[in-house]
C-alpha cells in the first residue's frame, strides 16, 4: 500500500533523510530528546555491555497470539508473543489497530473533473504539476482533528489512478476468463482486502459496459477482515447497482473454510505488504535459526529477545526454503565460515546473525490457496523494495504521520495501533514457493521433520527426502493437471505457470495508457511505481 503523497518513492521524499523524532513505546508523544535506553537483552546492543540473558519474569508471562489478544480493548502487558503477532495485533487488532482504528484511505475527492471523480490527467503539464496537486488534495483529505501524531492517511495507485487501475486489472482477468472458461464456467473472482471497494467498483463496472455477457455471469466475492471496511463496501457496491453480483465477507483470509472448486480468480492487490512477518536469526557458531520473542512488561515497555525454533509455522518456511535451495538469507560475509569465526572473535562482536524478517504470514495464504481454492490464478501486486527500512534482510517500513509528514521508524516496536509496518516482497522467492506449493498434491510434511529440518544450518548441503524432485526446475511452463479435472476442450491440460512482471511491463500489457498520460507524454500510472511487481 502506499502512504503519503508517493513516499515510497525515494526521489520524491528528501525531507525524510533528515527528520528526526524519537517515539516512546508507552506515550503517543514525539519530542527532540531520545528516550531513556532499554536493552534488548539479546547481545545485539549497540553499547559496549550487554547482556544475553532475560529477566526470568519476563519468561514467566503468558505466551499469547494475536488470536487470544483480539478481546482485547488496550495494549496488553505482562505478555508475550511471536514478532508476528505482535504485529498482527498492532495493525488488525478489532479494537486499537492500525487498519481497524486510525488508517484512512485516500481518494480522489469527487470534484476532481475526471471520469468516476478520479484526476483528469491529461489536462496536467506535467509530474512536477500533478504531484503539486496531489499534496495539496492530501493535505486537505487529512486536514481532519485526530488524537495522537495525526490523522493515519494511506493510499494505493487503485484510488490514485481510478477507474483505470482497476480497469487494467479487469481487462487482464476478462482476457485470460474468456480465452480459457468461457461460456464453459461462471466468471468468479475473489478478492483479498478491498479498502474502500475501489477495485470492486472500476472491475464490475467495466465488465457491465465493455463485457456485458461476462458481467452476468460474475460472482465477485470480496473477503475482508474490517467490519468497518467491509459495511463501506457493501453500502457502496449495492448504491452502484452491483448488488447481485458482490458477496461481501467480514472475516480474516486466514480463517477462510469454504472450499471454492470451479475455476477463480484471486486478486490481492497491495495487500500483503501489510502481513505479519517472523524475526528470525542464526547462532554465529553454529547457524541455527533462533525466533524472535518479544515481551510486554508492566509499564508496556518491550523486550525482544530469540529462542529456538518451536513454532511450526516458522518451521515450515525455513524448512520450505531449504528444499528450494533459496539463497541463505545471511550477510555475503556471514556465508563464509573463515569470515564467520574472524567476524564473531572481534571484541564485543554479537552472538547472532543480523535479524532476518520471513513472510510467515505469506506461506499461510499461499496454503489457504492451494487447499480451499484449488484450480485459482493469483494476481497479487506489491512493493518489491521499500527504502527507510529498519535494520534487517527484508526489513519492513515502520512510519506514522505527523502533522502532514510522514516519519520513518528505526524498530518494529512501537506503539501498537499508531504505525504503519510495511514489508517487501521477495517477488523470485514467492514464485518458487507458490509454484512449488501448488504441486503438491497431499498433506503438509510432519511438523516434527519439519521443526528438526528448520534448525539446521541454512548453508549445509540438502541431502534430505523432503528436497525436490528434478522435475520441479525443468523449462515446462505448465503444471501438472489435477486429476479428475478437465478443460474446455476435454483434454487434462494443466495451468500455465505465474510470472512475474515488473509495473510498467503489466500496464503496457492491460492498461489504456493514454487516460493516464499528461500533456508533456509523461505517465505518472507507470512511472511512480517502479519498486512494484506484480504476480500472474
Amino acid at each position: 500500500m502506499l502512504r503519503s503523497a508517493l513516499s515510497c518513492n525515494h526521489r520524491r521524499c528528501p525531507r525524510q533523510i533528515h527528520l528526526k523524532v524519537y517515539f516512546s513505546s508507552t506515550a503517543l508523544t514525539a519530542n527532540d530528546k531520545p528516550p531513556p535506553k532499554h536493552n534488548d537483552k539479546i547481545n545485539y546492543n549497540p553499547d559496549i555491555s550487554f547482556s544475553t540473558t532475560v529477566d526470568s519474569k519476563h519468561l514467566k508471562y503468558p505466551m499469547l497470539s494475536s488470536r487470544d489478544l483480539e478481546s482485547h480493548r488496550e495494549p496488553p502487558t505482562r505478555v508475550r508473543m511471536l514478532v508476528r503477532d505482535f504485529i498482527e495485533d498492532s495493525l488488525y487488532n478489532p479494537h486499537y489497530g492500525y487498519f481497524s482504528k486510525r488508517a484512512t484511505i485516500f481518494t480522489a475527492p469527487p470534484h476532481c473533473g475526471g471520469v468516476e471523480g478520479g484526476f483528469d490527467f491529461n489536462k496536467y503539464r506535467d509530474s512536477a504539476e500533478f504531484e503539486v496537486d496531489i499534496a495539496k488534495r492530501y493535505r486537505e483529505f487529512g486536514s481532519g482533528e485526530e488524537d495522537g501524531p495525526g490523522r493515519q492517511l494511506w493510499h494505493t495507485p487503485t484510488e490514485l489512478f481510478k477507474p483505470w487501475y482497476g480497469q487494467a486489472i479487469a481487462q487482464c482477468l476478462v482476457s485470460e476468463y474468456l480465452l480459457k472458461y468461457f461460456p464453459y464456467e461462471d466468471f468468479k473472482v475473489y478478492e483479498l482486502g478491498a479498502g474502500n471497494g475501489t477495485l470492486a467498483l472500476n472491475i464490475l463496472d467495466f465488465l457491465k459496459t465493455h463485457y456485458p455477457e461476462v458481467y452476468d455471469r460474475t460472482q465477485y466475492t470480496i473477503i475482508e477482515i474490517s467490519e468497518k471496511l467491509a459495511r463501506a463496501q457493501r453500502h457502496r457496491l449495492h448504491q452502484q447497482g452491483h448488488g447481485q453480483v458482490v458477496d461481501v465477507v467480514n472475516r480474516s483470509v486466514f480463517r477462510w473454510e469454504r472450499k471454492e472448486r470451479a475455476p477463480c480468480y484471486v486478486v490481492a492487490a497491495e495487500v500483503v505488504d501489510n502481513f505479519a512477518h517472523d524475526v528470525v536469526r542464526y547462532d554465529l557458531k553454529t547457524l541455527e535459526a533462533y525466533q524472535g520473542v518479544v515481551a510486554v512488561d508492566e509499564v508496556g515497555e518491550f523486550v525482544p529477545f530469540y529462542t529456538k525454533i518451536s513454532d511450526p509455522l516458522i518451521a515450515s518456511y525455513l524448512a520450505l526454503r531449504r528444499r528450494l535451495s533459496l539463497p541463505a538469507p545471511l550477510p555475503r560475509f556471514l556465508r563464509s565460515p573463515s569470515l564467520r569465526r574472524l567476524y564473531a572473535s572481534l571484541p564485543f562482536a554479537p552472538n547472532l546473525s543480523p535479524p532476518v524478517y520471513i513472510p510467515t504470514r505469506l506461506l499461510s495464504l499461499l496454503k489457504i490457496l492451494r487447499t480451499h481454492f484449488p484450480r485459482h490464478r493469483l494476481l497479487l501486486s506489491d512493493f518489491s523494495s521499500l527504502p527507510d527500512a529498519v535494520p534487517g534482510l527484508n526489513a519492513p517500513v515502520v512510519q506514522t504521520r505527523v502533522g502532514a509528514t510522514m516519519i520513518p521508524c528505526g524498530n518494529i516496536f512501537v506503539q501498537q495501533g499508531w504505525f504503519d509496518i510495511m514489508f517487501p516482497t521477495d517477488f523470485t522467492a514467492l514464485r518458487e514457493m507458490y509454484e512449488f506449493l501448488l504441486s503438491q498434491a497431499g498433506p503438509d510434511t510432519d511438523k516434527q521433520d519439519e521443526l528438526s529440518y528448520a534448525r539446521v544450518s541454512p548453508l549445509a548441503s540438502s541431502t534430505s527426502p523432503l528436497s525436490l524432485g528434478a522435475d520441479f526446475f525443468s523449462s515446462r511452463a505448465r503444471r501438472s493437471p489435477l486429476d479428475g479435472v478437465t478443460s474446455a476442450s476435454g483434454l487434462p491440460v494443466g495451468e500455465r505457470k505465474s510470472s512475474v512482471f515488473s509495473h510498467a511491463e503489466y500496464l503496457e500489457t492491460y492498461a489504456d495508457l493514454g487516460k493516464t498520460r499528461l500533456a508533456n507524454g509523461e505517465n505518472p500510472m507507470v512511472g511512480f511505481y517502479e519498486n512494484v511487481k506484480v504476480l500472474f
